[in-house]
């Protein structure tokens, strides 16, 4: 069973910190270093301190970015800058958001999840790790033993059965509010109240639970747990800080990553079409942004994971490419089940870029990931890539299907917009 279970949060103090969005931040692996700078001169308590430590002139080690940050997280308590919850609380967790002219509000609650080993239990994984950031993430849970920003896990509720209790107990409740840099609004509620919380475990305890975002924190948070032996089964280390949403909420979008290939000698449109024929049926729709985006609304109509548009830089032509015959997939990811096989970016990774147009150019191409159109143009622009790929999203259910199978998919697959805050709520694991 998925066992989530309510806590007993630190939190910040707006008393002492005042404005929450000048003490939250995105969390770590989408901080860059002119962001991390911003957010070190936001506030002297910004959560930046203990998400992400900055090096600083004179330290002896690259460790002792670790160990400031955890010397911050413990002068923080000690002053009551953060002060944890007297109840064990759900917290009800809304975030609202604009994405191409669309407000949302995706609903969920964070809690504490039981940690189980992938494969043996209800929680799912669906992309591949990096050894580099699990080294990370553990030396960091290591010193400061708290669960910083929350993983984000997916679990299938098309009643709403487990968010509506939580949405009842918060109606008439003001919420804390952070706003990020992006302008996203993140709402926080905590819900003591036992009737509720007992109904939320209860419905949970039936589901099986998705990682959406967050799979090399929830590895991290294993092999922290796996480095004691023994112990009591209820020890806070044997659980990790998790965002729950169910994967029918309206607010909850899996957006594109596009891709840019780059490295390659320039192609012409009709080059393109003549490499990737007769697997693929192509069809010129124009030059420039506006043909672009006339392929991205084709493609989004259409809905399948087998049409592409494909914009040549040296001549600025986009075309639609439909996949006619996949059948080579059976022996290029002879390993995967026919559902990983079907995904767009499957098809175009195996297919179309190394089975296809690569063996031409003798070398693999150096790839950019995107998400906007805007960021498409704009690379197509500099000159700096040869072929600009508009790729299909893989839907939830695509994540359901693929780590159902217990595989994962391939890497930057996903994209779910936008990334949950830091710095709302922790989870000690002392």
């Amino acid at each position: 069973m998925a066992d989530i279970q309510p806590f007993r949060g630190w939190r910040y103090d707006v008393a002492q910190v005042g404005d929450l969005s000048d003490v939250t931040a995105p969390p770590y692996d989408v901080i860059d270093a002119a962001l991390q700078e911003s957010l070190y001169k936001r506030h002297p308590c910004n959560v930046i301190r203990l998400e992400l430590n900055r090096d600083e002139p004179g330290d002896p080690s690259p460790d002792t970015r670790y160990e400031r940050a955890a010397g911050f997280l413990r002068r923080w308590m000690h002053e009551g800058v953060l002060a944890q919850d007297r109840d064990e609380n759900f917290y009800v967790y809304h975030q609202q958001y604009d994405w191409e002219g669309t407000t949302y509000v995706r609903r969920g609650f964070l809690g504490r999840l039981r940690l189980e080993p992938f494969g043996e239990g209800k929680v799912f994984p669906h992309e591949q790790t990096m050894s580099g950031p699990k080294a990370d993430r553990l030396k960091l849970i290591s010193a400061c033993q708290m669960n910083l920003s929350p993983i984000f896990g997916l679990y299938p509720d098309p009643q709403g059965a487990v968010q509506e209790p939580l949405e009842a107990a918060v109606r008439h409740a003001p919420p804390h509010v952070a706003v990020d840099h992006l302008g996203v609004i993140h709402r926080l509620w905590p819900v003591a109240d036992r009737g509720v919380v007992q109904r939320v475990r209860s419905a949970m305890q039936t589901l099986p639970v998705f990682i959406a975002d967050g799979h090399h924190r929830y590895e991290t948070a294993l092999n922290y747990r796996n480095s004691f032996a023994g112990g009591d089964p209820d020890h806070a280390r044997n659980f990790v800080l998790m965002a729950c949403v169910g994967m029918s909420d309206p607010g909850l979008l899996v957006l594109p990553t596009h891709r840019l290939l780059g490295g390659w000698p320039a192609l012409s449109a009709a080059e393109l079409e003549a490499k990737l024929a007769p697997h693929f049926q192509l069809e010129t729709v124009g030059p420039g942004a506006d043909a672009m985006r006339e392929c991205w609304e084709l493609i989004r109509a259409d809905g399948s994971q087998g049409l592409f548009g494909l914009g040549t830089t040296a001549d600025g032509v986009w075309q639609l490419a439909r996949v006619i015959d996949a059948s080579p997939m059976a022996h290029l990811a002879p390993d995967q089940s026919p559902a990983w096989r079907e995904l767009g970016v499957s098809l175009l990774h195996k297919l179309a870029i190394e089975h296809l147009l690569q063996p031409g150019v003798g070398k693999p191409p150096t790839i950019a990931y995107v998400h906007s159109l805007a960021e498409v143009e704009q690379a197509q622009r500099s000159g700096a890539v040869q072929v600009a790929c508009l790729v299909p999203a893989a839907t939830i259910g695509h994540v359901e299907q693929i780590a159902r199978n217990f595989e994962k998919m391939p890497p930057k697959s996903t994209y779910f917009y936008p990334k949950l805050h830091t710095g709302l709520v922790f989870h000690s694991v002392e």
